[in-house]
């Protein structure tokens, strides 16, 4: 078994023996895999479970719910697997994930899933916040874990390559439940392996914790005020029910930095945001979680309901985007080894990635699908170049001792971004679309027909769309032109949306300067091949 000596605690980390750390490692591929397949098939899936299960004002929670309670429980078991060992709690977490999965195929109404998919989140951060941070307790040398990561991006890229054709598949033939009961044999697969194999470590085995409760209080509060603001600030206005949730967020994040600051064990340990390396990774971390969720919840929106395709084109259509995440990941691992400086990789990912997003926002109806499908291939090698990446640096800056709240912080504030993202781009698709219905029906006396169109389920329900057609018969309307115009205004309303996740994308662009420079190929001449900081960071000068 081979040794190394941690610096700062100066205990000896072990490398596992392979027979051990092989089926470990297959375990937590199954892990990814859970998570993977869950985000590409209910994106896929999203449209058609709006439309059965009627309520399109709650499109943009199906997402958030389960975001914003990932978002509260990434750091919290995080920070409980540094002190505990993470195995119990990987454990716990697919068992939690699996059951809310079924929770959430029997759902009878969109509220029942919204529950449904806030279970789902406390299972995901869970899953996200220790099974991540396993990795290098698995394989502490960080090129030893680079070459490993081919393993777990091979393991990300099937479920990617597989979940949105699937979901789409399900959706249309087998209808939308069964999106849900995919994760079940997964689960289960995971369970054995993790339950044999995976080692129980402690990082700081020396005593005990006590929980910051307060703070994840305060993370929740705040976090819910801020996406509360952004939904109904465009349907109310400046109200004063608005500007109260707005001045809650501030206060609340006032009282969230005060607290945090003057806790024994802080949930989100402030000095972290003030080292100038990890801050400028969590910055970049929101940026993709606000870029990649807007992409799978939205751009099925655009396919289904605007360009008219179905679920099965939709999901061969998001495959590209997804499968070339992986790809994108598979390229890093091995160029980035080879770099002197491997921040490189991060600026050619966000320049792949803003100009698949700009290309996005001009899509029409008669784009190509050729067209379509080489704007998914740049946005997934874009997200594969930039995602891995984040995690090994965050890794190599925050050290040993807190690998997993350094690791949660980063899943945490990537599902942040996203949850930020889905409600912004969801705010800006519901408020235009109603605006440009509204426009267009000016000229049209019958109500049913303005209250029928005001929804978009009427473009993605086939019920619905059918009986829409029936009763302009009935008044001597032509509902296929209707159909179309509406299209064009849900289009209209979407590209507005994609607008600005390429800002955000643009944004991460320019605030990759900020990253230090980070060698992963060459080991610190002070340690030995292997030590814990053989990728220590340069400053720009000495660079």
């Amino acid at each position: 078994m081979a040794e190394r000596r941690d610096k700062r605690t100066g205990r000896t980390a072990q490398a596992l023996p392979p027979r051990q750390a092989f089926p470990a490692a297959i375990g937590l591929c199954f892990v990814l895999m859970l998570v993977a397949v869950d985000q590409t098939v209910v994106g896929t899936a999203l449209p058609t479970i709006v439309a059965e299960l009627n309520g399109f004002s709650l499109y943009a929670w199906v997402g958030t719910a389960y975001l914003l309670t990932s978002v509260i429980t990434i750091p919290i078991f995080g920070r409980l697997g540094d002190f505990y060992g993470r195995k119990p709690f990987v454990v716990t977490s697919v068992i939690l994930f699996v059951s809310a999965s079924v929770f959430c195929s029997m759902s009878s109404s969109m509220l029942q899933l919204v529950i449904g998919r806030a279970l789902q989140g406390i299972g995901g951060g869970m899953l996200v916040g220790t099974a991540f941070a396993s990795v290098p307790d698995l394989f502490p040398e960080p090129r030893v874990r680079l070459r490993w990561q081919i393993l777990f991006s091979s393991a990300f890229g099937v479920a990617n390559a597989v979940g949105p054709t699937l979901g789409g598949l399900l959706t249309q033939y087998a209808g939308w439940r069964f999106v849900f009961y995919v994760n079940l044999p997964i689960g289960l697969i995971s369970l054995v392996f993790l339950w044999r194999f995976l080692p129980w470590i402690r990082q700081n085995p020396t005593g005990g914790m006590r929980l910051d409760w307060l703070g994840a209080l305060l993370i929740a509060l705040l976090l819910g005020s801020w996406q509360m603001f952004v939904e109904f600030l465009p349907r109310h206005g400046a109200s004063l029910g608005v500007m109260a949730l707005g001045t809650a967020g501030v206060l609340l994040l006032m009282a969230l930095v005060y607290w945090e600051e003057r806790c024994p064990n802080p949930l989100l340990p402030m000095d972290m945001f003030r080292d100038r390396g990890l801050s400028a990774l969590f910055v970049l971390s929101v940026v993709s979680g606000f870029v990649m969720f807007a992409l799978l919840f939205y751009l099925p929106l655009l396919f289904q309901g605007g360009l008219g395709m179905s679920p099965k084109q939709v999901g061969l259509l998001i495959t590209p985007l997804v499968l070339c995440m992986t790809l994108g990941s598979v390229i890093n691992s091995r160029v980035v080894v080879l770099l002197e400086h491997g921040n490189y990789m991060f600026y050619v990912g966000f320049v792949f990635l803003s100009l698949a997003c700009l290309a996005l926002v001009f899509v029409t109806v008669s784009t190509a699908h050729w067209q379509l499908m080489a704007y998914m291939i740049m946005a997934g090698l874009g997200l594969g170049l930039i995602m891995p990446n984040l995690t090994v640096f965050a890794q190599q800056l925050a050290g040993r001792t807190r690998f997993g709240i350094a690791t949660a912080m980063l899943q945490s504030l990537r599902m942040v971004g996203g949850m930020i993202g889905a409600v912004i781009v969801g705010t800006l698709i519901n408020h235009f679309y109603a605006l440009g219905v509204r426009d267009m029906a000016i000229a049209q006396q019958d109500q049913d027909v303005r209250s029928m169109l005001t929804d978009p389920q009427v473009l993605v329900s086939s019920e619905m769309q059918s009986s829409f057609m029936a009763h302009l018969q009935r008044v001597n309307m032509h509902g296929d032109m209707l159909i179309a115009a509406a299209r064009d205004v849900l289009i209209g309303a979407v590209h507005v949306g994609l607008a600005a996740v390429f800002i955000v994308a643009m944004f991460g662009l320019l605030g990759t300067y900020r990253v230090p420079f980070i060698n992963i190929s060459r080991p610190n001449a002070a340690e030995p091949a292997g030590a814990e900081d053989d990728a220590k960071p340069a400053s720009k000068d000495e660079a």
